[in-house]
């Protein structure tokens, strides 16, 4: 009962809280964490949380859903696309702050172990309250807006890897270079096999189940992998929030996302409050006076940190001194990762319990302060502009990333290796795989029957051996082959001679990758001379090579694979979602493309794009209209605006920011006395002295002066729903009216 009774305590305090956090126009992250201070068993009342144990556990499961979520908000296709420029800035952001908040906790003289997840807690921005921030300030269609968003999507993949290498490290309590290398690989490995055994099978699975998935079936599917994905986490030394995490990001590639994610958020929701409530729960108001000053000082390591670091990030990544200072101004905060992180540190029972509510002290400062700090970014670089010589202010706005001269050779030669590195890391990893599923299941119980059966393990070596090379056989014929048949391979062969010898170089590399794994196979499970293995594994990948089945078997997974991959792709563009082509070309220059959604009250709706006068007004020009699945490009003046229509506009910051905030600022009120205005069915008695006697439907005024209808009529016995509005009215007729109340009234009888 305990657990009900807190339950409710919980969520009836953030009910009310959360209200007054949403009045005030604050982040309801910081309700939440309001609400569990409040309810917190260190206060002094009587009125707090009976059972911690409990509300960890639904604060566990919080934290499961809540990188779910996030996962299904991440997509491979999207990091691929963004180039470059925002990888560069998360690095170095990431990386100068974890290592400037271990430099500050030892400066306080804090164990190692505190100062490592103090730099991971303090090292990422928040999105949520970034995200919240610009929409409040109507800057979402802003480019410097654009690039945060990335840089902190980027980040939020950082910290899931950062809170895998810390429990990591934390389970040996060492900090060895040697095992930090060893983690990454681990991690490294087990993303890889994942991802692709994941975005080969799952969308297969719902593809063929998809008649039967509706609301409720594909929510428990969803949800079911989930927690399935958490377990496995756990069994190979990750935690359940990161198999959360890859099992959302495997979904994000289906058709299915947009569906599972609307159906997952109430769920996220329930339970991302009782973490976050939770997360309040365990500050302790003895150690906010008592650490008040590591705490300010912390604050002020946040904000400036992430002001000189995030300015070198973006500056070092090609964006102008301004773009640059205006996006390490937004990203001025501790993001929710901070929670989650020192959850992790608690739970693993690494850090000291000061650090959980220092951090969340800063948090909730540096929160409070975000709007403020991104009005800051530009009067800042004004004030430094005139600080600054004249001469280095003309240098630093001039610098920019500018495009190396890439010779058409060099160009196909980067193509190639890329591409070679990453198919051949894939496939190995794919054949490490099966082979350790191999010989840790299959070999044993073939080598029990071989040995009941005819007294020798050799037999269920063989057999098992075969049927391994078998299964990776698909992998190692496409580390060997998949290169040769590229644009990149046969253009570079016939282009130069030169090229050729590099080329057939990079053939015998892979010959000896896909050869390692079929010598250690042979060599594992038998007896032989060294050279004879060798001669075996040589006429085995020649059989790989040369087999046409293996050939058509190899293509085909491969085609499954790359189409599940851009299934969602495929599928936007049919529905008209997808942003046409030209729009990454307009982001490297003053103008760009927004997307801006009709809101369901707007007094646009009805309107034409002629009346609105957009370019006249805003300065923008409209190239498409999503309405539905159906795309409306470059529309002319005649077409009418509708709700939820989402409108691409082309122009500047200043030119998209008032195009937007226009369309979402004239919004008809919400009726506040909708509740007053039902509509009745009131049976009215024609009198004799009524003044609607002798006069017809049509002349008595019902519908134009009282607001009413007449929906049917008794004249004696007869009845009429089919009205002629000429009919004279009678002493003793009776109609039926419809309308208000209020009008209602207003009729005599």
């Amino acid at each position: 009962m305990s657990l009900i009774s807190d339950l409710a305590l919980i969520l009836i305090v953030a009910a009310f809280v959360t209200i007054i956090f949403k009045k005030l126009n604050q982040p309801l992250v910081l309700g939440y964490i309001v609400a569990g201070f409040i309810v917190s068993p260190h206060m002094p009342y009587t009125m707090s949380v009976i059972d911690k144990a409990n509300i960890h556990t639904w604060a566990d499961i919080g934290v499961i859903f809540l990188l779910f979520s996030l996962g299904l908000e991440f997509s491979i296709k999207k990091i691929l696309k963004m180039g470059a420029s925002p990888i560069i800035s998360s690095m170095i952001i990431t990386f100068s702050m974890t290592f400037l908040g271990f430099v500050v906790g030892r400066f306080f003289g804090w164990e190692q172990m505190d100062c490592m997840f103090l730099g991971g807690m303090i090292a990422i921005s928040s999105t949520t309250i970034i995200y919240k921030a610009f929409t409040d300030m109507g800057l979402t269609q802003t480019k410097f807006a654009i690039n945060v968003m990335s840089v902190i999507i980027l980040e939020d993949i950082l910290a899931v890897v950062m809170m895998v290498m810390l429990s990591t490290i934390a389970a040996g309590n060492s900090l060895s270079g040697s095992q930090i290398l060893g983690s990454l690989i681990k991690i490294v490995f087990f993303l890889v096999l994942w991802f692709v055994i994941g975005l080969f099978a799952i969308p297969l699975i719902l593809r063929s189940v998809r008649k039967y998935l509706n609301n409720e079936t594909l929510l428990i599917v969803a949800l079911g992998l989930c927690c399935l994905m958490a377990v496995l986490s756990t069994e190979v030394g990750f935690s359940a929030a990161f198999g959360a995490f890859v099992m959302g990001s495997i979904l994000s590639e289906t058709v299915e996302a947009e569906r599972i994610e609307h159906l997952v958020e109430p769920v996220k929701n329930l339970f991302g409050a009782i973490f976050f409530v939770s997360v309040g729960m365990l500050v302790d108001p003895v150690i906010l006076v008592k650490y008040a000053v590591p705490i300010l000082l912390l604050t002020l390591t946040v904000l400036l940190g992430k002001i000189i670091f995030g300015t070198l990030g973006y500056f070092l990544s090609g964006q102008p001194l301004k773009t640059s200072m205006r996006c390490s101004f937004s990203m001025a905060q501790v993001g929710e990762f901070a929670f989650i992180i020192a959850s992790l540190g608690l739970s693993l029972g690494v850090i000291a319990k000061f650090l959980y509510p220092a951090v969340v002290a800063v948090s909730v400062i540096t929160t409070f302060l975000t709007p403020y700090m991104i009005r800051a970014g530009e009067p800042a670089y004004n004030l430094l502009t005139r600080i600054l010589p004249k001469y280095w202010v003309r240098r630093l706005e001039h610098i920019q990333a500018a495009p190396t001269y890439n010779p058409i050779n060099e160009r196909y030669w980067h193509r190639l290796v890329k591409s070679m590195i990453s198919s051949t890391l894939i496939y190995s990893i794919l054949s490490i795989a099966v082979i350790a599923v191999m010989f840790s299941v299959l070999l044993p119980y073939l080598r029990n029957i071989s040995v009941e059966w005819f007294n020798v393990e050799w037999v269920g070596n063989t057999v098992c051996g075969v049927v391994t090379l078998a299964l990776i056989s698909p992998f190692l014929r496409s580390i060997l082959m998949k290169i040769n048949h590229s644009e990149e391979f046969r253009i570079l062969w016939i282009r130069n001679r030169l090229n050729r010898l590099s080329l057939i170089g990079t053939m015998v590399i892979r010959g000896f990758v896909a050869m390692g794994f079929v010598f250690y196979v042979i060599n594992y499970l038998s007896r032989f001379r060294t050279a004879l293995i060798i001669v075996v594994a040589l006429i085995v990948l020649l059989l790989i090579v040369l087999s046409r089945t293996l050939k058509a078997r190899s293509i085909s997974l491969e085609r499954v694979f790359v189409q599940n991959l851009r299934n969602r792709d495929l599928h936007a563009q049919i529905r008209g979602e997808a942003k046409p082509h030209f729009a990454n070309d307009l982001l490297d220059r003053d103008i760009h493309i927004g997307t801006i959604e009709v809101p369901e009250g707007s007094s646009w709706a009805g309107k034409s794009l002629s009346s609105l006068e957009l370019r006249t007004r805003f300065g923008v020009h409209i190239s498409s209209i999503i309405r539905g699945s159906r795309r409306i490009n470059i529309p002319n003046g005649s077409v009418h605006i509708f709700p939820n229509d989402k409108i691409e506009a082309i122009g500047d910051d200043e030119q998209l920011t008032k195009f937007s905030s226009a369309i979402e600022h004239d919004v008809i009120d919400y009726d506040v006395d909708i509740e007053t205005r039902e509509m009745k069915l009131r049976q009215i008695v024609i009198a004799s002295d009524s003044p609607f006697v002798g006069k017809s439907i049509q002349e008595s005024g019902l519908r134009d002066r009282y607001n009413c209808m007449v929906v049917g009529i008794e004249q004696g016995q007869q009845k009429l729903t089919l009205i002629n509005p000429n009919i004279p009215l009678v002493s003793g007729d009776v109609i039926w009216v419809v309308g208000e109340e209020k009008d209602l009234k207003n009729i005599g009888g």
